[in-house]
């Protein structure tokens, strides 16, 4: 088990086996999302970027994600939120959800992260080899 996991099971398979797997990085601080979306490239990740919940909604249907990547406290909608919208838009399997917080630390965070739909929970600062090791399945799948 990767260190800083808080939810078992792991993503689905990529449906468009095709294509590289997208995914969409969604937090209201621009430098996280340049950073992560840059490293998720390297990858060989597709990525689309959002700075807030509102502008990840608005691309989800164009981009079709195979995976989520959200912050929790971002002003407007935060990634609880989201992730109840995202879910209605998908499926409880995908898009394969990551929440990433900085402010909300507590069990009680964690367990509403998913009861709204969040595979895996991760407090910031997180190493970006823990989301790739999360990623992974969804490239080998």
């Amino acid at each position: 088990m990767v260190p800083g996991l808080f939810f078992s099971g792991g993503p689905e398979e990529s449906p468009g086996a095709s294509r590289p797997v997208r995914v969409m990085v969604v937090d209201d601080n621009h430098d996280q999302v340049l950073t992560l979306m840059a490293i998720l490239r390297d990858e060989g990740y597709e990525t689309k970027g959002a700075y807030s919940g509102q502008e990840a909604l608005a691309g989800l249907g164009e981009f079709d994600p195979d995976a989520v990547i959200a912050d929790i406290a971002m002003p407007g909608m935060t990634g609880w939120e989201l992730a109840k919208h995202v879910r209605k838009w998908g499926d409880e399997t995908r898009p394969f959800m990551i929440a990433i917080s900085g402010e909300y630390r507590q069990a009680a965070d964690r367990t509403l992260a998913q009861m709204v739909g969040f595979n895996h929970y991760l407090t910031k600062p997180c190493a970006p080899d823990t989301v790739l090791a999360l990623l992974r399945p969804l490239k080998t799948s």
